[in-house]
């Protein structure tokens, strides 16, 4: 015999094998503008999909309150010595732990500053692991094990009621932290359990129910926005330049060099030697050229200003 219950935003019939949820979000919809796209010639489908994909960055432009809260938050509890969570499963699993692996290359961050939490675990990362994000108590179970008072979750769902997403979300709530959750589901009932309630409304995909698609671009321009708006205000660029990026490899090495170049106005043999003197700290060589300070003072300046280069060259000068 088999039943049925609402769950989140879908409907829930269990038998004695599997449960199945019909999923009530405008991703699941059928899309009035792509119906026939099985009949189009190549170069239609890709306009047909483009056409869509135009409509993702209006999506977010319409959410940015919501976004702007959501990093002040961090930003916070950054600066209290707290952490910030990404949590998802499938498409926005994988693009949680894309934005926080490419943070420490790029702003020089502790590489426990950002977490990600993914059902299915690491090899979800690259194999679907798709029965994983039905288990809301291994959500539950991960994010009591790691959240701590004062740290911020972010929930990524684009249906707004995947259970592994659910429990993890409600789990760090009763252990202290903030809690977000941007998903593509305006109507998401987890919504009003969250802290900051982030719906990009991308409406019905070109393909029903493929959310890698305008949902899964919009997470990714969501989470793009974030970090780098909780960056730039925790001081990690002086103008629109990358300045505590790490320089791991020769490109990075050479990116380096050309920054401060475009920040002094030095030549490249001039910027080696300064980059030199400040132990190849991108950093404290800018200030110290900008204030004319030997290294250890710009670097002093660096640590009274929280690292930031504009508060540390007012103060020297």
């Amino acid at each position: 015999m088999m039943t049925s219950e609402t769950v989140g935003a879908g409907t829930s019939a269990e038998s004695d094998d599997k449960a199945v949820v019909v999923v009530a979000s405008p991703t699941e919809e059928r899309n009035p503008r792509s119906v026939d796209i099985d009949r189009l010639p190549t170069l239609e489908i890709l306009r047909l999909i483009n056409d869509e994909d135009h409509r993702v960055p209006g999506a977010v432009r319409e959410v940015l309150e919501p976004i702007a809260q959501a990093v002040d938050l961090a930003v916070e509890a950054l600066r209290k010595g707290r952490r910030v969570h990404y949590v998802g499963a499938g498409t926005s699993g994988r693009l949680g732990m894309l934005d926080a692996a490419e943070l420490p290359p790029t702003f020089a961050v502790p590489s426990d500053w950002f977490v990600t939490h993914a059902a299915g675990g690491p090899a979800a990362f690259l194999r679907a692991v798709e029965d994983a994000e039905d288990d809301a108590a291994a959500g539950a179970r991960e994010l009591a094990e790691a959240v701590q008072p004062g740290d911020v979750v972010v929930g990524l769902a684009a249906s707004g009621r995947t259970p592994y997403v659910v429990g993890a979300l409600r789990a760090a709530r009763e252990h202290g932290a903030a809690t977000v959750l941007v998903t593509a589901n305006p109507k998401a009932p987890l919504g009003r359990e969250v802290d900051v309630f982030i719906p990009v409304d991308t409406g019905p995909e070109v393909v029903a129910g493929s959310t890698r698609m305008k949902a899964g671009t919009a997470q990714k321009l969501v989470l793009n926005a974030f970090s780098t708006a909780v960056m730039v205000r925790l001081g990690r660029t002086y103008s629109n330049l990358m300045v505590d990026l790490l320089a791991t490899n020769a490109k990075l090495r050479g990116r380096m060099l050309g920054i401060l170049k475009e920040a002094t106005g030095l030549s490249e043999e001039e910027c080696r030697q300064a980059l030199a003197e400040a132990g190849g700290e991108l950093k404290t060589a800018l200030v110290a050229v900008l204030a004319g300070v030997t290294p250890e003072r710009a670097r002093e300046a660096l640590a009274e200003a929280e690292g930031h280069v504009h508060a540390a060259l007012a103060a020297l000068r």
